[in-house]
């Protein structure tokens, strides 16, 4: 009796220990299941919990790279001016059109020239009958001449004729002058380009009456444009470095109408003002340029760029990876152990997407260029393999559906992380449950 009543409670304490064994696999099956697909999401590109985070780097470089100094220049005409009538006239005859490029020399308008050809015969006259008169008193000069040396006249009288005759040179001389003159008022009839250049917009039509006179509209305005100018001002205080490096061969000014764009035109500089303007605090300059294209225009703002010289070893980062601080500029530095540090630099310029720095970082120095919102200084990361592996990957797991009746649930997690946007990982995970309520969770990690 005692040995069935053993058997008994022995069976039913067997029952007890498998009923909690069975319950407990039960429960403990879903946090598995979690804890998988929270393994799921580590491998997303932010490193999953309390692992490395994937970001992207670079290191830092040296090459050559120009010491710049960037201004606003304003295109000046070496040569300009305002052709105007030098005599009053009816305008007969305009020989260009408005814009027009023309040469010195070259006709560009006609007075009506009839009175200065009048003018000028008459003067031609009168020295013709000035001459004449000077060589019938010549000549009474050399006939009495003999007669003073026989006495036959007195030498009052031969004085009279050599005065005579000086008063008549005195006379020729003068209606040469008038005739130079007459001359010079016909050809200003004719209006010519001063200079070469380009003609700007006519002010006065054919037909129309001109008058000589220093005020008024001018007939047209020339300016040359090639060679150029570009007149630019630049602070105070880089005009020590303009200074020394003036001489240089390397030096030279590029002429940008678009800051991005490629320089057009480039020269040398020709003028420093020998003051500076109390007003702003800069100092004028000015470069010439070829401009046989004539792709600058006078009047135009453009941008100009004085290229100082060439410092052969600069260290260059790209701009992503500077950051701007309360105290300064900084980057992320990644240092041998893998270890983030934040490190203080000093920017010397800044070329397109490059920035030379001064001081805080040497060539070699590994840095990043992404910064991940969860990246804090010490944190441990881990570099991306080139661009597909930049720190954007996203993982996905997802939980099969259990085969049990009172445990039919599916277990699913997914990851995902970003960094670039150009890689992405896939994890798949499949959980079959058995009858006795045991699942498995295969999970498959695959990174693009």
């Amino acid at each position: 009796m005692k040995r069935l009543i053993m058997l008994l409670v022995f069976a039913v304490l067997s029952a007890a220990v498998a009923g909690g064994y069975w319950y407990w696999q039960q429960s403990s099956q879903p946090a598995d299941g979690a804890a998988k697909a929270e393994k799921g999401k580590g491998k997303g590109g932010k490193g999953g919990r309390g692992g490395p985070l994937t970001v992207k780097a670079t290191r830092a470089v040296t090459k050559p790279m120009p010491v710049l100094i960037d201004a606003v220049g304003t295109v000046e005409s070496e040569h300009s001016v305002q052709v105007r009538a030098q005599v009053s006239g009816v305008l007969q005859v305009v020989q260009f059109k408005e814009g027009d490029k023309v040469k010195a020399g070259q006709t560009l308008f006609q007075v009506d020239p009839r009175t200065f050809q009048a003018q000028y015969n008459q003067a031609l006259a009168a020295l013709a009958r000035d001459k004449a008169q000077l060589e019938n008193a010549r000549a009474q000069q050399q006939r009495l001449e003999p007669l003073l040396k026989r006495e036959f006249i007195t030498r009052q009288e031969y004085d009279v004729a050599v005065t005579s005759a000086k008063s008549l040179e005195a006379t020729v001389q003068s209606s040469q002058a008038q005739v130079e003159q007459a001359r010079i008022q016909l050809d200003y009839s004719r209006i010519v380009a001063p200079i070469s250049g380009r003609t700007g917009q006519l002010s006065v039509r054919p037909g129309n009456l001109v008058v000589a006179s220093g005020g008024g509209v001018p007939l047209v305005t020339i300016n040359s444009t090639d060679p150029i100018l570009v007149a630019f001002s630049i602070p105070e205080r880089q005009l020590e470095q303009v200074r020394r490096y003036q001489g240089d061969k390397d030096m030279r000014i590029e002429i940008l109408p678009d800051r991005s764009g490629p320089a057009v035109a480039s020269g040398k500089l020709v003028f420093v003002d020998n003051t500076v303007t109390t007003q702003t605090g800069t100092v004028l300059l000015k470069t010439r340029v070829d401009n046989s294209k004539e792709v600058i225009w006078p009047g135009q703002f453009v941008n100009v760029r004085i290229v100082l010289t060439i410092e052969p070893d600069a260290v260059v980062l790209p701009e992503a990876a500077v950051q701007p601080g309360q105290e300064g500029s900084f980057v992320y530095l990644i240092d041998d152990s893998s270890k983030v540090k934040v490190q203080p630099v000093k920017v010397s310029r800044q070329l397109g997407n490059e920035i030379v720095i001064a001081s805080g970082v040497k060539a070699g120095d590994q840095v990043i260029t992404e910064i991940p919102q969860t990246l804090m200084p010490g944190a441990t990361v881990k570099i991306a393999d080139g661009e597909s592996k930049a720190g954007g990957e996203k993982g996905k797991g997802k939980g099969g559906k259990g085969k049990d009746k009172d445990k039919d649930k599916a277990v699913e997690g997914k990851g995902e992380g970003k960094a670039d946007g150009k890689a992405e990982g896939k994890a798949d995970g499949k959980a079959e449950g058995k009858s006795e309520g045991k699942s498995e969770k295969k999970s498959d990690g695959k990174s693009e």
